[in-house]
């Protein structure tokens, strides 16, 4: 990211925030891949996970919790993906911190088994 151009995740406008507490707010995912696909952005300018405080982390999480709540009510997923693309190396696009909160539905793939291994293809048909 040219470092001249604003993070994204430190403009966010009022309007895209559904969930927020002292840490970090819930917006839903600007491109998502399933419905509700949300993220979960800790108000500090951070690029990793590992940058954060524990108060910082626990407050997320708490976020995590309570969007995962939200998205049972609004979409009845069976279940999550929860991800975190913590550097350039792992695919982080946008150098702030980010929890990916990705419902999953049945049948949206014909083999959905695993899950985030499929980041490396090669790895993921471990079965």
């Amino acid at each position: 990211m040219n470092t001249a151009q604003p993070c994204p995740f430190c403009t966010l406008p009022p309007e895209r925030i559904v969930l927020r507490n002292a840490s970090g707010v819930v917006v839903r995912d600007g491109y998502p891949v399933s419905p509700g696909h949300s993220l979960v952005i800790p108000h500090r300018h951070t690029g990793s996970f590992f940058d954060q405080t524990e108060a910082e982390r626990i407050d997320l999480l708490a976020l995590l919790d309570q969007a995962k709540l939200q998205l049972d009510a609004l979409h009845a997923p069976q279940g999550y993906n929860i991800g975190i693309n913590d550097g350039a190396a792992a695919g982080q696009t946008v150098p702030h911190l980010h929890i990916h909160l990705i419902p999953r539905y049945t049948g949206d793939l014909p083999d959905p088994r695993g899950g985030v291994r499929w980041v490396i293809p090669d790895k993921a048909g471990y079965w």
